[in-house]
């Protein structure tokens, strides 16, 4: 994922991350509050209008010998941007539209599976971290495996065996938590991939648990009735593993140069080797799953990127346009322009509409996408309540789960998993196929935009109220259960410019009984049933009622 774990820091100039110093500081010498400071400048320069980045194509570094592996994938891309629609250029690409199933599904599942989920221990990071002189992953490692010329990350993969991994059983409890679209992590950081690609001997269907997991995954997630997609983090394997590169360690072992990759300096632009293998990698991926959904991590910013950004989408695009199905890239901060597909906030929210579709990924758990030990999780009635904020704000959430090594989802996830699955089932008809209302909602409790935000500020209430819209029916969502025993939607007052029509039906999603309301000029009150379901959000059907423009 985007964050930057032990050894990195955001530069705002660049877009770069810098290595910190053993201190803790940056090149520079910030503190913790400087870095925090640079982070909220740097998002919110990312997020600013009236300032966009000028999308300039930049030619990247001269190549090397070509691959002929790779130069038959490019030709295929070079064949379907030519097939059209779509052209390689951003004026052609902005005039991509977002799917319907996809404004429509609103929940998905992301999933971060990987040789990483072995060590169980720091977060996804860990291939990373474990080569960062003096980390907490670093001593944990040399303290547990030995050194790391001795027991490299390379190491962990006969140990990822994947022995209990059931597609089935995953993609039937992703259909009964509500989900409507999956997406697993393709390759990570870690340059694994859980795929069978062409280009490396090192991926899950060649070595560990010899499966192409992606392949069995995607078969039965249709199997259920859910739209697939897949993750690509290549971009930052340049310099993933740059830590080994220090001191006495494999990743200097040039028989191990395919998994471990260049490790290159962080600030380092990729050469144009490398950009035509991530091209190459990440339509193969197109190419053999075709997936509804290609996200991409944060790293694909940089500028060298640009024009085979370009490339991808324009293939891309007219790849789904070929199969008659509709498709979406997501991507994060500033990497395409914003109408050329659907921008993805890591964990985080907005605080207002969106005229476009957009996201939000974040985990079930609070310390690691990736499987780790003792890890902390998030309780359902918090990760519904932002769901609904979200969908309020024309957006969807992508919901990460961690499997253990052996392929098992654990109880702790599954149990969560269900329970927001459980609140769907009765509430499901304000959330899918919905789309935002006049304004998103009402309430005492101030949302903070932004990237890592989601759990941040103070919790929900009952008068915290958000509003979905479909056909001629409003909802009115409380996210928590309203303390009084009444639901009041001031909106709904008589009178108010929002509200002209006359109310004729209040009900309460899930139940069958009626329900006792009135509208003053206080606003549309609704007694609640006596019996309380939790703090889960409590939704409202009222009808009919004025649709936004």
């Amino acid at each position: 994922m985007a964050s930057a774990p032990v050894g990195l820091t955001k530069s705002t100039r660049a877009g770069f991350y810098a290595p910190l110093s053993p201190c803790g500081r940056g090149a520079g010498g910030e503190g913790p509050a400087a870095i925090a400071l640079l982070f909220v400048l740097t998002f919110a320069a990312l997020t600013r209008s009236a300032n966009p980045r000028v999308w300039a194509p930049q030619a990247p570094p001269l190549r090397g010998p070509a691959d002929p592996k790779v130069e038959a994938d490019l030709r295929k891309v070079d064949e379907g941007v030519a097939q059209g629609p779509f052209r390689a250029s951003w004026d052609a690409l902005e005039h991509y539209k977002v799917p319907e199933w996809y404004v429509d599904a609103k929940f998905g599942i992301f999933i971060h599976w990987g040789v990483y989920s072995v060590p169980g221990f720091d977060s996804e990071w860990y291939p990373r971290n474990m080569y960062i002189l003096g980390s907490p992953a670093f001593k944990h490692h040399v303290a547990t495996y030995g050194p790391q010329s001795k027991f490299g990350y390379k190491d962990f993969i006969p140990m990822f065996r994947a022995e209990k991994f059931d597609p089935n059983a995953w993609a039937e409890l992703f259909r009964k938590a509500g989900a409507k679209y999956v997406v697993p992590v393709a390759e990570h950081h870690d340059g694994f991939p859980m795929y069978d690609c062409d280009l490396t001997e090192w991926s899950a269907a060649r070595v560990g648990p010899k499966r192409d997991v992606v392949d069995e995954l995607a078969a039965a997630v249709r199997r259920q009735g859910l739209h697939f997609g897949a993750s690509s983090h290549r971009a930052e394997h340049w310099w993933f593993y740059n830590g080994g590169m220090a001191f006495d360690s494999d990743v200097r072992d040039p028989r191990y140069a395919r998994l471990y990759g260049p490790a290159k300096p962080d600030k380092t632009q990729p050469d144009q080797d490398y950009l035509d293998d991530w091209l190459a990698r990440t339509s193969e991926i197109v190419e053999k799953y075709h997936p509804e959904i290609v996200w991409f991590d944060w790293w694909i910013e940089q500028p060298v990127f640009q024009p085979y950004l370009q490339k991808f989408a324009a293939y891309y695009y007219n790849r789904g346009a070929e199969w008659e199905r509709g498709v979406a890239i997501n991507y994060k901060h500033q990497s395409f322009p914003e109408r050329a597909a659907v921008l993805d906030i890591e964990r985080g929210k907005l605080d207002t509409i969106r005229p476009l579709y957009w996201q939000t990924d974040t985990s079930v758990s609070a310390k690691s996408w990736g499987y780790i030990r003792n890890d902390e999780f998030r309780a359902p009635e918090s990760l519904l309540a932002e769901l609904v904020d979200i969908v309020s704000k024309n957006g969807c959430l992508l919901l990460n789960v961690g499997p253990r090594p052996d392929g098992t989802i654990p109880e702790e996830v599954q149990k969560i998993l269900l329970a927001m699955g459980g609140w769907l089932a009765a509430n499901g008809e304000a959330i899918y196929g919905a789309r935002p209302w006049k304004i998103y909602g009402e309430g005492p409790t101030k949302v903070v935009g932004g990237s890592f935000k989601d759990t941040t500020g103070a919790p929900f209430t009952g008068e915290d109220i958000r509003f979905t819209a479909k056909d001629d029916a409003l909802y009115a969502i409380a996210l928590a259960w309203p303390s009084s025993g009444r639901l009041t939607v001031k909106s709904l007052a008589t009178g108010s410019p929002l509200a002209k029509r006359e109310i004729k039906a209040v009900q309460l999603l899930g139940s069958h009984g009626n329900l006792k309301w009135s509208r003053s000029s206080g606003g549309l009150t609704v007694e609640l049933p006596d019996k309380r379901p939790g703090n889960f959000p409590i939704a409202i059907r009222i009808s009919p009622i004025d649709r936004a423009p």
